[in-house]
């Protein structure tokens, strides 16, 4: 399974990405700590945004196979860390706050299933 993903840079150290099956788009902006303007999500924060968005996406789906658990409303907070040398994220922090999860046995089904989601599973084990 595939999708395709049509970037195109636009000076200023700003990108333009398009999701060529629904046509929607993502900025993306070097941070100011970068030579940036930060003025749009940074190809970091997209990685690390990605990251709560999976979890919450197989949290989701789990959900829905559970009975009387609902996660409409719940949210993540992510903070990103970067290192210099080389320059790359060094950590993401994703802090779940699972709304319609009252019960701690499907609270941990959730919590191993975020563990699971693709992304996760796809970025290096040191971050």
């Amino acid at each position: 399974m595939s999708n395709q993903i049509e970037i195109k840079y636009l000076g200023d150290l700003r990108t333009n990405s398009i999701h060529l099956q629904s046509n929607d788009e993502i900025i993306t902006d070097a941070p100011t700590d970068n030579k940036g303007k930060g003025e749009a999500f940074s190809p970091t924060d997209t990685v690390a945004t990605a990251l709560a968005s999976c979890m919450l996406t197989v949290m989701g789906i789990k959900a829905a196979q559970m009975e009387d658990v609902h996660l409409d409303g719940s949210t993540a907070e992510v903070t990103k860390i970067m290192k210099a040398e080389p320059r790359r994220i060094a950590r993401v922090e994703v802090k779940l706050n699972l709304k319609g999860v009252a019960d701690d046995k499907n609270r941990k089904i959730l919590e191993n299933t975020a563990k699971m989601c693709p992304v996760l599973n796809s970025l290096h084990p040191d971050m």
